[in-house]
């Protein structure tokens, strides 16, 4: 009699009340898991690229930051030196700020003697070459914005391929545990592929105002200078 009793409230603790349910939660590791091994590899790759563009925002905009410093009394103080006749002075002040448009300031300044539309033409190639440097690897994250989704899409045809292969195999018996990893392939790597293509869509397009700034602050300046030695003495 007592084994009996000791045996039915064992039963009775596996016994849910009717019409409750057990909850069933998946963490994201358990779901990039479940997607098998295709699944995995290009969640992998789509890992990598979001490492890269988080690298290349960060390293571009620290690098974008330094560059649009500078002293607000610099131009006053090139135009004292000009105007003085302290040519060196002036490109001594130039290396020592070290920025964008202290560079271009001071390849006009070593022209200075010939004819403005020389000195224009030396600040203007200048510009393009610290326009090429401030937009170093920017366009990678234009790629990567691109190229994720799709890598996503790819994921969700190898996915779907794959769930039809199982079903295909099935014996005619449809059973969802058995298309499981073809679909969960099919849906992470379209949300992860999704998610890095944003992130480096925002992080580019981010860039791209920055150093819009600072190619502007550097028409600015350069004109500024131009003014300058286009003034009556």
């Amino acid at each position: 009699m007592v084994n009996i009793l000791i045996q039915e409230a064992q039963e009775g603790v596996d016994v849910l009340p009717e019409g409750e349910s057990v909850e069933k939660t998946l963490s994201i590791i358990e779901l990039i898991a479940s997607g098998g091994m295709a699944g995995q590899v290009i969640i992998a790759i789509l890992f990598l690229l979001l490492v890269g563009a988080i690298y290349i925002y960060f390293e571009r905009i620290f690098a974008i930051k330094a560059a649009s410093t500078i002293d607000a009394n610099f131009m006053n103080q090139i135009k004292d030196h000009v105007s003085n006749g302290k040519i060196e002075s002036a490109q001594q002040l130039c290396a020592q700020m070290n920025s964008p448009v202290s560079r271009l300031i001071g390849k006009g300044i070593s022209r200075i003697g010939k004819p403005l539309a020389d000195i224009n033409t030396a600040i203007e190639n200048a510009g393009r070459l610290e326009i090429y440097g401030l937009e170093k690897n920017v366009s990678v994250l234009a790629t990567i914005s691109g190229a994720a989704p799709m890598i996503g899409f790819l994921g969700t045809v190898v996915g779907m391929i794959l769930a039809i292969f199982e079903l295909a195999n099935a014996g005619g018996s449809i059973q969802m545990d058995v298309l499981a990893s073809g679909l969960y392939t099919a849906m992470t790597t379209t949300v992860a592929g999704l998610i890095v293509g944003i992130v480096a869509y925002m992080a580019y397009n981010h860039l791209v105002v920055k150093t819009d700034k600072v190619v502007y602050q550097m028409e600015a300046h350069s004109l500024e200078f131009l003014d300058h030695l286009n003034e009556p003495t």
